[in-house]
């Protein structure tokens, strides 16, 4: 298969990215730990009981730096270029939602710290990880995290890459019992190489230079453009777009949300799906954890007769907001025209102004998950 770094120049010379030093840095960095984890035999494997000492794993990689650097670009190339199996790729907040439903079958059991059980499991099913967006806001995540990563790495063998908004020292900052997260801090700096993409540049941002983010009224123009803010974002090619992977976001409980356009971290939905159905917070949340842009379309002008589907719309407002998720809207109205009268009109006007707030370059700027 070919290599991270031979892949970068490729997409280079095809002009589908810029020359960036720093990217070309991190690319250089993967594709070294790539070459490093392809030529150690599979644990388990024939070769790897023959040999004489099992080799220890190499250092992982921590990139970090603002939004639209290319870290999630990087990571894709690595995860798609390297061969080794029981790789895997997730978002962070998914992969601790996971752990915490480990743990409560584990505590089931009454046999102890049910931390060291699940990050064992987790260690045999999986050589390398490779999370997006590392960020820490609650505390049921940190006060695990230091004694799951330690078994997991240390003990476990397996082999972290992540991105991150943040440099190590400034996750979790100003946590509830931040003390205890700590060591975690000090295992990344440990077994991780820290590197940052924080070149001039905001690639997401300036692909959506001229298009914008909020679109009146609902038409073939206003298609027409949050179709050009999909297709920038994604790279996707725009004459393939019958063939856009959609996906089924699992929002808990056994249910789901389908999604007709799912690619990049970029959703796209009706506005039919996400407010005239009946759907709550948890769903809202889901999808603001999953994805860093929303596109949503055929937004109407909401009379009084539509409440329940304006309460709903501030529900999700409130979700993409507090996730700082980008927002891209085809609408029949500005958001001060939306919903002018109503039961509930009081509390729209704070929707009305977080839309707002969200059309700005300052919250455009902001990372997802950051708070």
């Amino acid at each position: 298969m070919i290599g991270v770094m031979a892949r970068y120049n490729e997409l280079i010379a095809a002009g589908e990215l810029r020359a960036d030093p720093e990217q070309a840095a991190g690319a250089a960095r993967l594709d070294k730990l790539q070459q490093e984890l392809e030529a150690v035999p599979p644990r388990g494997s024939l070769l790897w009981r023959l040999g004489k000492a099992k080799p220890l794993p190499p250092r992982g990689v921590y990139l970090w730096g603002g939004v639209g650097r290319g870290k999630s670009m990087l990571m894709d190339l690595f995860h798609d270029c390297l061969n080794v199996p029981a790789k895997r790729r997730v978002h962070f907040h998914e992969f601790m939602l996971e752990v915490h439903a480990r743990l409560r079958e584990e505590r089931k059991k009454e046999s102890g710290d049910p931390v060291l059980p699940v990050a064992a499991a987790i260690a045999r099913e999986t050589r390398v990880l490779a999370f997006d967006e590392m960020v820490v806001n609650n505390s049921a995540d940190a006060m695990i995290m230091s004694r799951l990563f330690t078994a997991l790495i240390v003990t476990g063998g397996l082999v972290v890459v992540t991105t991150s908004n943040r440099r190590p020292d400034q996750l979790y900052k100003d946590g509830l019992n931040r003390e205890h997260f700590l060591p975690f801090i000090a295992l990344i700096e440990q077994r991780l190489d820290v590197m940052t993409l924080n070149g001039p540049t905001d690639y997401r941002l300036d692909r959506l230079n001229g298009v914008g983010t909020w679109h009146v009224p609902n038409g073939p123009e206003a298609t027409a453009a949050v179709r050009e803010a999909f297709f920038r974002l994604t790279d996707y090619p725009p004459e393939d777009s019958a063939h856009v992977p959609a996906a089924e976001l699992d929002v808990g409980v056994g249910r789901t949300i389908h999604v007709p356009k799912s690619l990049k971290g970029v959703a796209v939905f009706s506005f039919k799906r996400l407010c005239e159905d009946a759907r709550g917070a948890s769903d809202y949340l889901s999808i603001a954890r999953k994805y860093h842009t929303v596109i949503l379309v055929g937004m109407p002008q909401m009379s009084k007769d539509l409440r329940n589907e304006a309460a709903r719309f501030v529900t999700l407002i409130d979700a993409l907001y507090e996730h700082k998720v980008k927002l891209i809207v085809s609408a029949d109205a500005t958001p001060s025209e939306l919903y002018a009268e109503g039961d509930g009109r009081f509390e729209f006007e704070r929707t009305e102004s977080r839309l707002m707030e969200m059309q700005s370059a300052a919250y455009l700027a902001l990372g997802h998950g950051e708070t």
